[in-house]
């Protein structure tokens, strides 16, 4: 079995965790001075262009992906986000995935993502 792969890492956590022929993706959101005037479908664009770039330097894409947990600050933004997510996903290649309303790191954020890919 390969190794334990880590890339990006701090003391808290690494952007990117490979087990195996799994790929574990730490929670992404848009980033920038410009979050804070974003709105839901901006920030998730922004989200989902950054799990793109991780998944391509590790070795996969979005069309592997297993599983995806979506974080939003306010329910409400559910058909917005899916609108993005929808375009986002190509067909018959959805993974499982999970949507909760939550508290988020800064006040800012609207959306975060955490996905779990295969290599």
């Amino acid at each position: 079995m390969k190794p334990i792969e880590r890339k990006h890492t701090n003391e808290r956590m690494s952007k990117w965790v490979s087990h195996g022929n799994t790929l574990y993706l730490t929670g992404q959101t848009a980033g920038g001075s410009k979050t804070a005037a974003a709105d839901i479908s901006v920030q998730t664009h922004e989200a989902l262009s950054r799990v793109d770039a991780l998944l391509t330097e590790a070795g996969s894409g979005r069309e592997k992906m297993l599983s995806a947990t979506i974080f939003l600050k306010n329910i409400g933004d559910f058909a917005a986000m899916n609108a993005v997510w929808d375009a986002w996903v190509a067909p018959g290649t959805a993974p499982a995935r999970t949507t909760v309303e939550a508290r988020l790191g800064a006040d800012s954020l609207l959306f975060e993502i955490s996905v779990i890919a295969a290599l």
